[in-house]
Formats: structure tokens, sequence, C-alpha cells
């Protein structure tokens, strides 16, 4: 099973974090006694910080003026939502910018030095064999791409019936924010957006020199969500769950490490708000705290940053879905212990309470929270759960002795495209949220002029209904693995149910 880290995520859904902050009219220094300064030129780490200012404000002198006296040098403003990604090697850069008037918040995004970090990037995966290959062609009906029966992840979520009815509008784009999309491969280059596509590591977005690929050694990751989502239906390889829109790439994840932070995500959420995204999708936390506290003054500020750029996003009719994570764990329990964080130097145990401590951008307002299931179509092994953080279900694949598919699906993993024209299997929330992401770009394919809220509302009360799974006993040793609770419509396992593609088809 395979999201880039693989441990619990996200924290309760009713958590509200603002978009706005407290009107100021500028930024200037506080008076040194309400405020004392480290000096500007002190030799730290260099590291990169996010500092928030009212909208409006992050490209004015003034701002700048106060970065550089604080020690920093200003990277990129995003103005329209006032996020502002700064380098320092000033050690008290981030205290001292805080106590400029007109700062909302300020933290560092990661806890190593910009050109020394490290990797725990978790991926179990399986390339599909010529065999395999070769044998599923075979099986294929009349209108199937080649290796479409053993993708019975699709007949899951009645994504083989509403290709009859409808493969997806072209004007609709999903931009995946990941490791890079492969816009070679023949199943992705029929349906790539390259004008919504950017590599946006450190927080600049790019887009010269086909920026937005994984070059030669990193993650397949995000190649295999793209598959997912719009493989196209042209008679070679797989078939997307949405084959007729575009993807683009936006690549956040750090070429050497895997690392997600918080200035890349949040270039990647304004690029495709700005460039006609409809929809996003996000398998991933944000480095390097599986869980960000608000009561912490770092971690505040990458909430900030990032629900500012998520919820712009989504006021420009952005539909963000994200991957619930793949550590098997109850996000809706008040505590929950993290040993993992910071994940780029050492952690440290800490009990986090979820009240005040949650994953970005999964459990982010109005993101759309996606649990796994397999090939029975009950919740995955590995997939957390949690009544009121769980918005909706989708296939994410299992251990076949676990949950194993019909014939002439050979595999409980999901198939999909990797970079260099192969095919491969993986599972985990990151293989679900994809499906959810292609259901609605049916959605918007459907009703193209609905609002985000709109497709949402239809994604939730178009899903299949599944009940409670009790007793959940997966590996069959007679122990209850994990409790379901809540309803029929909405529970703890699936939320408002399973996907279903055929009736974001139906108007």
């Amino acid at each position: 099973m395979t999201t880039p880290h693989q441990r619990p995520r996200g924290a309760r859904r009713s958590i509200a974090v603002p978009l706005g902050i407290a009107a100021v009219t500028a930024l200037a220094l506080l008076p040194q006694t309400t405020a004392t300064a480290a000096t500007p030129g002190a030799d730290g780490p260099d590291l990169s910080y996010v500092v928030n200012v009212f909208p409006g404000k992050a490209s004015s002198v003034s701002a700048a003026r106060a970065i550089g006296r604080a020690g920093g040098t200003v990277v990129i403003a995003y103005d329209k939502i006032g996020v502002i990604v700064v380098h320092s090697k000033n050690p008290d850069f981030a205290r001292t910018i805080r106590a400029v008037r007109g700062v909302e918040s300020a933290g560092a995004t990661r806890t190593a030095p910009l050109a020394a970090q490290s990797s725990d990037d978790v991926a179990t995966q399986r390339t599909l064999t010529a065999d395999e290959a070769e044998k599923a062609a075979a099986e294929a009906a009349p209108g199937q791409d080649p290796l479409e029966p053993l993708q019975w992840d699709l007949p899951a979520i009645k994504a083989d019936q509403a290709h009859e009815k409808s493969l997806g509008s072209p004007k609709v784009t999903v931009g995946v924010l990941d490791s890079g999309v492969d816009d070679t491969h023949p199943d992705i280059a029929p349906n790539f957006d390259k004008n919504a596509s950017a590599n946006c590591l450190g927080g600049v977005p790019v887009q010269k020199d086909d920026a937005w690929r994984p070059v030669a050694g990193e993650s397949d990751h995000g190649m295999h969500v793209a598959g997912t989502i719009a493989a196209a239906k042209n008679g070679v390889g797989v078939t997307g769950v949405a084959p007729g829109v575009k993807v683009a790439s936006l690549k956040v994840a750090e070429p050497a490490t895997g690392m997600y932070y918080t200035e890349a995500v949040v270039c990647g959420f304004m690029f495709a708000a700005d460039h006609g995204v409809d929809v996003t999708n996000s398998s991933y936390y944000t480095d390097p705290w599986l869980f960000n506290c608000k009561t912490d003054a770092d971690q505040k500020a990458l909430v900030t940053a990032v629900t500012r750029a998520t919820q712009y996003a989504e006021h420009k009719g952005v539909v963000n879905v994200a991957a619930a994570g793949n550590a098997k764990t109850d996000l809706a329990q008040d505590e929950i212990v993290d040993d993992s964080s910071p994940d780029d130097t050492t952690p440290v145990t800490r009990t986090i309470k979820t009240k005040d401590c949650f994953d970005i951008p999964s459990q982010l307002p109005g993101v759309v929270t996606v649990s796994a299931t397999g090939a029975k179509g009950i919740k995955s092994s590995y997939s957390n759960w949690g009544k009121g953080v769980i918005d909706i279900a989708a296939p994410g694949g299992d251990s076949t002795a676990y949950q194993t598919p019909a014939p002439p699906a050979t595999s409980g993993l999901i198939l999909s495209t990797l970079p260099g024209g192969r095919y491969g299997y993986k599972a985990g929330t990151s293989m679900a949220s994809p499906h959810v992401a292609g259901v609605a770009a049916l959605i918007r394919s459907t009703h193209p002029h609905a609002t985000a809220g709109q497709v949402k509302a239809l994604l939730y009360a178009e899903a299949d209904a599944t009940p409670c799974t009790d007793p959940y006993d997966i590996d069959g040793d007679g122990k209850v693995d994990a409790v379901c609770t809540g309803s029929r419509n909405s529970n703890s396992f699936y939320g408002a149910g399973t996907a279903d593609a055929l009736a974001a088809v139906t108007k």
C-alpha cells in the first residue's frame, strides 16, 4: 500500500480556520521595546518560511522592508491571499517577523536546511508483466482498452457503465498535485493540459523545459494518480475514471526526498485556481508535520497559508480532493500519538489533540476527504476512518489475501500508468482519492456551470450508500480490527458512501 508517507492522517473536520485576518493598512516594525529582533545577519541554517499578512499587502514595499530587516529575503508573494514565501538564515526570523505590525502569523516550512533533507518515502508497487498484459488483452471485450479487464476498480464505481454515456468533457481539467506527470505516456498524452501544468518546488511556478515531469529516479506516485483519473480510452493500456477530461501536472514533491512542503503546496493550489483547473487531487500530507497544531506558532502559520490557498481555489470553482491516509487509525478519536514528526530531521513523540491539530490539506475546511475500499467493497485494511472526518469512499486496493477480485482481474491492487510508457499496481488512499477526483470531473462535465459546492453536494448525494462493515475482521483472525459507527448514508468508514461514476454522468 502506498501514499508518500505511511502514517495516520488528519483530524476532526469541525476545526475551522478562517481565510481572512485582522484588517491592517501597512506593515511596520514595532518599536524595539515591544519586540527585540535578533541580529538579521545571524548565521543559522538556510530555511524557508511563510509569512501571512492581510490579502493585498504581501507585495507591498513595507512588507519587503520588514522582512529584510528581520533577516529574510522574499522568494515570492501571493498577494491575493496574503502569503509570502521567504528564505532566511536568521534562526530568530519567525519570532522577529511575528512581532511586526500586520503580520498575522509566520513559521518555518521545514526543520531541515534547504540543501540537506532526508527521505522516508515508502512505496510498495508491482510493475505489470508482459505476460499479464497479453492475457488481459485476450480477455478484453469490444470497446475496452487492452488492460481494462484487470481494472476491477472501474466497475466498482460503475465507471464502465458511465463511459457508455460520457467519457467526460475535454473542457474540464484535473490538477494532480504530486511528484510530476510524464505527459509523453501514450495513455496521458492525449489528455494532457500543458497550460495548467507547472513545477511548484520552492513555491515559484515554472513551466519551461517541461518542468512538471518526473525525472529519472523520482517517485512515480503522481503518474499513477494521473492515470487513474484520466488515462485515455484510446485502445492502449488502461482506462481512467474520466478518460475524456484533461489532466495537469502540478509538481509539488521534492525530487530527492519526496517531501511536500507548504510553499510548494500553496503554489500548486494557486496555480491551479488561476489556470482554469476544475478539480485538484492531493494524495499526500504537507511535510514535515503529520499533524499541524494551531497551538504552535510555526505550525499555525503553515495551516493558515495552505487554508488560504485551498479556499482561494474553491472560491474560483475548484473542487479539492485529498486522501485520508493509510495508518488504519480512527481519526475521530480525541487524541492520537504522532511519533513521526518532523519527518525531515529527527522525529519526536507527541500526543496531539485532534481539536487543535490536523492534517493539511486533507482535513482543511471544504476539502473532500477520501477513504479506501478493496475489491470486495469494504474498507481497505490500511485505510484510516473516522465519523465526521471521512466524506466519501472509493477503490484504493488491498492485499489480495484480504480482498480478492473477481476474474479476470488478478490483483487486489490498483493498476494504472507509470513513467516511460509502463503500467503498474499500487494501493492506498492515494489511489482512492483520484477515483473521487475523476468522478468529480465527470460531474463538472455534466454540470459545467456548477459551483464547487454544488459539485461536492452532487458527489455526496449520488454516492452509493455503503453501510457499516460490522464486525470488521479484515484478516479473519476472529478479532475486530476496527469499529464502524453511523448510518447507511453517513458513517465512519465510508462517509456518504462509495463514489458513483454512472450517477455523475446522468442528469
